[in-house]
């Protein structure tokens, strides 16, 4: 049973009275797995999604299931957020989803041409009627008080974002995260805060900003221009996941989380690499980092780890302290060291 305060909606109206926006830590594929919920929790998040789950496979066998999705009860708020191009493989998904989530999310912004062809992700930028009718079949199936939101892009045509954003609330949807940006846009080119800023005007229900959250003054500045109830990070906090708290780059403490939850969760060896690289990116120089891709396992890479840093293992005085990077020695005497054989 899940617990009523977690409801999405139930946190917007927390942030509200807080006067403050909400924080999320957006859907990326692969990216944000369990290990990586759990550490940004600690850095003042108050939605976390699931990477992107394709439904049909999700449906599918358990399997797909396990790989997609894990999960326990400290994994809360949380929403699911789905690939479909069709209602009945969004509510079997949803349903299978409900017991351990607190809603679920229809992808229509992602750009990757492989899903727009499958008629998944941006492609249903073009079909509202379709979106709508999605929302309604998950709300039938599980419940009006069940949580839906619909991420979405922008186009060119601003009238016809605003026209598909009241058509998907009309249907029931809860909230609504608008990415900045057209479906052909690279993440490179800025996100159209103007644009957000007219689909908040233009329904009743929440809104939050997706696209160049970097930092908290980033934050901050697109809340000011845009009115949005909350802004969603991806990228921003893949890089930083303490961006919300203020933090310019990742803290020692979220290294040393994350390093607990991997091996006290699980996650394959490349993701992680993949995170520690990502996260340790200000920190490291373009050697180092060279270096620690360079591990082939998630034994090398602990060791590369131990051999540079102090890291402590929870019980260890200190543990995820906010402390300064622990270098163990001058960093010279690594420049260039393969990690210690095995």
């Amino acid at each position: 049973m899940r617990d009523p305060l977690n409801h999405p909606l139930k946190v917007i109206e927390r942030c509200r009275s807080e006067r403050r926006p909400v924080h999320i830590s957006g859907p990326m594929v692969r990216y944000s797995k369990l290990p990586f919920r759990a550490v940004v929790r600690h850095y003042n998040v108050d939605i976390v999604y699931s990477p992107m789950i394709l439904a049909r496979e999700f449906c599918r066998n358990q399997v797909a299931r396990d790989s997609d999705f894990t999960t326990n009860d400290k994994d809360t708020p949380l929403i699911l957020q789905f690939g479909a191009s069709n209602e009945l493989d969004l509510v079997r998904a949803a349903e299978l989803a409900q017991p351990y989530c607190d809603g679920i999310g229809i992808n229509c912004g992602c750009p990757i041409k492989e899903q727009n062809r499958e008629g998944i992700g941006a492609a249903l930028m073009a079909k509202p009627d379709l979106v709508a009718s999605m929302v309604r079949a998950v709300k039938a199936q599980c419940g009006p008080k069940f949580c839906v939101e619909v991420k979405i892009r922008i186009h060119k045509d601003l009238a016809e974002t605003v026209a598909f954003a009241r058509k998907v609330e009309a249907a029931g949807a809860d909230f609504l995260t608008v990415h900045g940006r057209l479906k052909t846009q690279r993440s490179s080119e800025p996100a159209n805060f103007e644009a957000i800023r007219l689909i908040k005007e233009s329904v009743q229900c929440p809104v939050m900003a997706n696209g160049d959250a970097f930092s908290h003054a980033k934050v901050s500045e697109i809340v000011a221009v845009t009115g949005v109830d909350g802004v969603m990070s991806a990228r921003g906090i893949l890089r930083n996941p303490a961006l919300f708290s203020g933090y310019e780059s990742t803290p020692w403490s979220a290294v040393e989380l994350f390093w607990h939850y991997v091996t006290a969760y699980g996650l394959p060896f490349r993701l992680t690499q993949h995170h520690f690289s990502e996260m340790l990116d200000d920190e490291l120089t373009r050697k180092e980092k060279k270096d620690m891709n360079e591990c082939s396992s998630l034994i090398e890479l602990v060791r590369w780890f131990d051999l540079r840093f102090d890291l402590r293992r929870p019980g260890d005085q200190g543990f995820g302290s906010d402390r300064p990077f622990p270098w163990r020695q001058p960093r010279s005497t690594f420049s260039g060291e393969p990690p210690a054989p095995l």
